[in-house]
């Protein structure tokens, strides 16, 4: 029986900020601890998914960028990390010139998709953190996605840029991949002693109804901490709010697939 294809989900929201790169490592993390073998992708220059998963950029040969423009074979860029079956394609500063070199490129919008094919079915689950722009990179990981993951703060801009992210949504799936999907909308850094995050929460769900994650991130001092540390949540403390919010994420998302 053929193993079946990694499902390929894409973390964006162009507004910084709203807990993306939070949410890949330790919604990775608690994947794997469920037993998925799991892929992040740092597709974000800032390269905090590659930091807060412990890789240390200074030692790596390999990253997104030498895939993308020196055509570096992927498996040279996959590392592990310390959780079992997480591995990682660390990102690099120069991927913000990237963008421009790829102009080039034929079907420049395909780059990502291409290069995860011959490692797709070695996954169940590949994690793209998108960086908070809608450039090339994030069209290509958008153009190589299943599903996108969008987190959403609670807070009082929240959801303004959604819809410019829905637009980008939209034309991609009419151009590039009629397959994209949204996975859900995900409230992060909720409070809810704060009315305005209940405000928030109850305006997003009327709006987004049944693509809404029942589960919701709450505001949690371990989650902020634990990056520094190069850890996700799950390894730097086990019983924690944060780290149940992530399991029940991942328990949700592994849910919808059979």
């Amino acid at each position: 029986m053929n193993k079946k294809l990694g499902k390929i989900i894409a973390l964006a929201n162009q507004k910084g900020g709203v807990g993306k790169t939070t949410t890949t490592i330790n919604l990775a993390a608690s994947l794997a601890t469920l037993e998925k073998s799991v892929l992040v992708v740092d597709a974000d220059p800032q390269a905090n998914a590659s930091s807060g998963l412990g890789v240390d950029l200074q030692q790596i040969d390999s990253s997104l960028y030498e895939c993308i423009i020196d055509h570096v074979d992927v498996r040279d860029a996959i590392y592990t990390t310390d959780i079992s079956g997480l591995d990682i394609i660390p990102s690099h500063i120069n991927l913000v010139g990237a963008e421009i070199e790829m102009l080039n490129i034929q079907n420049r919008e395909h780059v990502i998709s291409k290069l995860l094919a011959p490692i797709r079915d070695e996954y169940d689950y590949i994690l793209i953190d998108c960086s908070p722009s809608l450039g090339l990179i994030t069209v290509n990981s958008l153009t190589a996605a299943n599903s996108v993951i969008i987190p959403v703060q609670c807070e009082y801009f929240a959801l303004e840029g959604i819809s410019k992210l829905l637009n980008t949504i939209k034309i991609i799936k009419s151009k590039l991949n009629p397959q994209l999907e949204i996975e859900g909308f995900l409230l992060t850094m909720y409070d809810s002693r704060l009315r305005l995050a209940n405000q928030i929460y109850d305006e997003i769900k009327r709006h987004f109804q049944e693509l809404v994650f029942k589960t919701v991130i709450q505001r949690n001092v371990k989650i902020s901490e634990a990056p520094s540390h190069g850890l996700p949540v799950i390894l730097y403390d086990a019983d924690c709010t944060g780290t149940k919010n992530f399991l029940a994420l991942a328990k949700e998302i592994i849910s919808r697939e059979k």
